[in-house]
């Protein structure tokens, strides 16, 4: 009997053991993948600080652009801009190309990631620019991409991080944050903001200016007027899936 009772307890801690070796794997693998994530994002960023491709290397595709940007662009022509916020885990290359989810599950290698990229979509004019852009990307659990924004859910965090910085290929700009807000892009009468690029009359501007200060948590007191151009951050944000973070920031001027 007792042969019988350490046989059993032996079984046990094997499956025991055994479970606790199947919990782990998701834990290890998503480890393994924030630590790849984050390297590549350090390389991306070494290169974009240190690189500046010698005049022979400048082909009649790359003479225009800035100069950090020439390498990158050469690797992975999708590059349309980078996206930087001081203070916030963000510091990042920013994609478009046709096909609008791609860069939701590529990284800028052009690898499948659930990290992803951020992204603008195809039809966003970030040149000209149009009234308004959206770079999308996801919230992730480590803080990385778009996981750090929450952070503007409070006035104290945004009255000390007021700035964001966006380069297109061509030109260096400076943004400061005019709102702050969430939105329920599947509620019956929700402010569809995802759907505002460009204002062709003062009517359309205002009415989208009106209801994003109207949605936001606190006031910024940055104000717009019509003829002013916005950039857009977007990601998942609580528990529901269709429920949105939003920031918009007014283009600088000199």
């Amino acid at each position: 009997m007792q042969g019988k009772g350490r046989k059993k307890i032996k079984v046990i801690k094997t499956m025991l053991f055994l479970t606790m070796i199947v919990c782990l794997i998701p834990v290890i693998q998503a480890y393994y993948l924030s630590v790849r994530h984050e390297k590549q994002q350090e390389s991306l960023q070494r290169q974009r600080k240190e690189h500046v491709m010698p005049e022979s290397g400048i082909s009649s595709e790359t003479g225009g652009i800035l100069e950090q940007y020439r390498e990158l662009y050469q690797e992975n022509k999708d590059l349309a801009g980078w996206l930087r916020i001081e203070g916030l885990n963000i510091d990042n290359p920013v994609m478009q190309c046709v096909d609008d989810e791609y860069y939701l599950s590529h990284n800028f290698y052009k690898e499948e990631d659930k990290y992803g990229c951020l992204y603008v979509r195809n039809m966003a004019d970030i040149h000209t620019p149009g009234t308004n852009f959206i770079i999308y990307g996801h919230n992730m659990r480590d803080g990385s991409m778009f996981g750090s924004l929450k952070n503007y859910e409070k006035e104290t965090f945004y009255k000390e991080h007021r700035e964001i910085f966006f380069d297109t290929l061509f030109e260096e700009r400076v943004y400061e944050i005019a709102a702050v807000f969430s939105a329920n892009i599947y509620e019956e009468n929700a402010f569809p903001y995802y759907q505002f690029y460009q204002a062709d009359t003062e009517s359309e501007f205002r009415d989208f200016y009106e209801n994003v200060k109207k949605h936001a948590f606190y006031d910024t007191g940055v104000t717009a007027e019509w003829g002013d151009t916005f950039l857009t951050l977007s990601t998942c944000f609580g528990q529901r899936e269709e429920e949105r973070l939003v920031i918009v920031a007014k283009q600088k001027k000199e």
